[in-house]
């Protein structure tokens, strides 16, 4: 008899997390399951990438309200619900000024613990054997689905984000499972939630290779990324936060320059940090040679055309751009974050370079100067298998 498993999730646009679902989606096995998809707001590119396997459960109008610009869900008459936000930024507010967080990210806590109340059950009269909630906050699949187990997923490097474990550790605790996307990112987790190993299982972010490279061959990218004689094209993909460090790619890049090489950087992606890259770009002068290409439905075309793929965060968790960059056998820079050696093989399958400015520039530099090197890492990731939907197995395992 098949399991029924339903997944919840905020939205479906572009971003690492979104795309993991969609690979994990893709993934499984459909004769020993049957698949809900619970999704916040039916918004974003990758709604199209649903499988036709899975059902896409109907959206609950208040779900939607919990990520939407407060401004608007007020003036939609969602009185109760813009109080509940707003009684959670407050307490942020109070707890960033008493403990000066790292980043915003325990906002997520105090969002789920004001809103989540407000809210009805998700599909009510459906007892799932696993119900899974693959990004914070936790708390609705936790009070909201009725599920014999739940799992809920931890995409990022722990260390590096700010943590309210009074808050966090009873909806962590109260879960079966705790599934991470890689044992440094399980590790890093456990330094903040010790008492929690027990609950840990480690399931990586599922990637097609057949579909990463059918997409690459969707358009070209001539114009866009236009070439010249002894230039060196970099790309990176990502949503512009914080966390992707992009904006100091432009003084990176500016040092890179200064070795007397021919660069340009392309960044492929959207999000909250865009002015600051853009003053950033301004201030280091580098207009001509750091161009911001925006949100794109479809990286792989730009992932195919760039020479080198780098990956420059200041955390991760387990980049699913780096490894659909290797499956179209470019070579990868990754920065020296936290989780950078549990997916790379330094000098085998990419390059590890210094976190700071000047060391990260340096070995970029070092890298594209080294036209042997790069052939070579192309070469071994173009033999090599990274397609990973076997992994799926853990998730079964969990049933």
């Amino acid at each position: 008899m098949k399991k029924r498993i339903l997944f919840a999730i905020h939205y479906l646009e572009l971003g690492g997390a979104e795309m993991s679902l969609i690979g994990l989606l893709r993934a499984l096995d459909y004769s020993k399951v049957d698949v809900d998809l619970f999704v916040y707001s039916h918004r974003g590119e990758l709604m199209k990438e649903i499988p036709p396997q899975v059902n896409l459960l109907p959206e609950i109008p208040v779900y939607a309200q919990i990520e939407r610009p407060m401004k608007d869900v007020l003036k939609d008459g969602w009185l109760r619900i813009s109080l509940a936000r707003l009684r959670a930024k407050r307490q942020f507010a109070r707890y960033r000024r008493k403990n000066h967080p790292k980043d915003g990210g325990a906002i997520f806590s105090f969002v789920g613990k004001n809103v989540t109340p407000l809210l009805p059950p998700i599909n009510p009269g459906t007892e799932y054997d696993l119900g899974i909630s693959f990004l914070a906050p936790h708390d609705i699949v936790l009070e909201k689905v009725r599920a014999k187990k739940k799992v809920c997923w931890v995409h990022t490097d722990y260390t590096k984000v700010d943590v309210n474990t009074d808050i966090e550790r009873p909806i962590w605790g109260s879960y079966d499972h705790i599934a991470a996307v890689s044992d440094a990112v399980s590790d890093a987790f456990l330094t903040r939630f010790p008492d929690l190993k027990d609950k840990m299982v480690t399931i990586p972010n599922i990637v097609s290779p057949e579909w990463v490279r059918s997409r690459a061959e969707a358009f070209r990218v001539e114009e866009e990324m236009p070439w010249k004689d002894g230039m060196t094209s970099l790309l990176s993909v990502g949503r512009l936060t914080e966390a992707k460090n992009f904006d100091n790619v432009p003084d990176i890049c500016r040092k890179i320059l200064a070795n007397g090489l021919s660069v340009r950087w392309y960044i492929v992606g959207y999000g909250g940090d865009e002015l600051l890259i853009r003053r950033k770009i301004q201030e280091a002068g580098m207009n001509e040679s750091v161009i911001l290409l925006g949100k794109k439905e479809n990286p792989y075309p730009y992932m195919k055309a760039c020479d080198i793929y780098v990956q420059p965060s200041r955390y991760e968790g387990n980049a699913v751009t780096v490894r659909e960059a290797q499956i179209l056998g470019k070579p990868v820079i990754v920065t020296d974050y936290q989780t950078a050696h549990s997916q790379i093989r330094d000098g085998q399958d990419g390059v590890i370079v210094p976190m700071d400015n000047e060391g990260c520039a340096r070995g970029i530099a070092a890298f594209i100067s080294d036209q042997e090197k790069q052939a070579r890492l192309s070469a071994f990731c173009l033999a090599h298998d990274f397609g990973n939907e076997a992994e799926t197995n853990r998730l079964f395992s969990l049933l």
